[in-house]
């Protein structure tokens, strides 16, 4: 069974159009294309999380427009 997900879409964040954007994680790592949603895994963000605390890239700033979305410390999603 698979766990949870996080879904990053450039058109659901709330950070869209700011300086944020060019310090994105997902443009760093991905070299996605404009409007493509990225989704990564539980086990995908802890690794983001430890690459982050390590200085390797940048740290995961996506904020949901419609409600705000945490990835928690264990791993798991809240939405609140």
């Amino acid at each position: 069974m698979a766990g949870p997900t996080i879904a990053i879409s450039c058109d659901e964040c709330a950070l869209q159009e700011t300086d944020a954007c060019d310090d994105c994680l997902v443009s760093f790592v991905l070299g996605r294309e404009p409007d493509d949603a990225v989704v990564i895994d539980a086990e995908e963000a802890r690794a983001v999380r430890m690459l982050a605390r390590a200085g390797l890239v940048p740290a995961l700033r996506f904020a949901s427009r419609t409600h705000r979305c945490s990835i928690l410390r264990h791993g798991g999603l809240a939405a609140g």
